[in-house]
């Protein structure tokens, strides 16, 4: 868990692409955290308590008891948790308004698109109890062709948006899982690099292991 004064933000999450976001964007701006855990598996994300939390009853959310003003604020969506933090601290945004929208860019990139159509390819070939030929091939099509807009995004580049920034944060839980989504790496040099760089970062390891 990362080191830093202040009170823990409770982050309420399971171990899944979008829960292990905010574990590790905590690690890589050296926020104190407690992992509050949602086991999706038993149903704990319908849990009036939860739902008080995240309406839409998925996880990520997080009480951050330092909010705006010193008073306590509740923030759902891995997107605008990751945006509410890096407000919060001037971390992995940066402060020049054209590189901040390239990383907006990226970081709603993920949570529109990579991040659902990775997750019907992930469902629909491991998952499903009924395997569905049309939509294995649809999505798996779909996942293979994100990846490659990844891989020329990053050519020429160590990080998605040039420096390392929350769109890389929201992108590697997902790409860390992408034999399972039906890609393989092999031609795509780029995304492989990178998620070598990802993977290799200690506040990163340190996030996949939170939950």
């Amino acid at each position: 868990m990362a080191q830093a004064t202040g009170r823990s933000i409770d982050v309420h999450t399971w171990s899944t692409p979008n829960g292990w976001k905010i574990p590790i964007m905590l690690e890589e701006c050296g926020l104190p955290y407690r992992v509050v855990p949602v086991n999706i598996g038993r149903g704990d994300q319908m849990a009036p308590d939860f739902l008080a939390l995240s309406p839409n009853n998925k996880i990520p959310a997080i009480v951050d008891p330092d909010g705006p003003d010193g008073q306590p604020i509740t923030v759902f969506e891995s997107g605008a948790i990751l945006q509410y933090l890096s407000r919060k601290t001037g971390c992995l945004l940066p402060a020049d308004e054209r590189a901040r929208v390239k990383v907006e860019e990226w970081l709603i990139w993920q949570v529109a698109g990579f991040g659902p159509m990775l997750g019907q390819a992930h469902h629909f070939r491991i998952y499903a109890e009924e395997k569905i030929p049309y939509a294995i091939e649809r999505f798996t099509t779909e996942a293979n062709r994100l990846y490659r807009v990844l891989d020329g995004q990053l050519a020429g580049r160590d990080y998605v948006a040039g420096s390392l920034s929350i769109a890389d944060i929201a992108i590697v839980p997902w790409a860390k899982y992408h034999e399972k989504q039906g890609v393989d790496l092999a031609d795509l040099p780029h995304v492989r690099a990178w998620l070598d760089r990802m993977l290799a970062r200690p506040a990163v390891q340190r996030g996949f292991a939170a939950i």
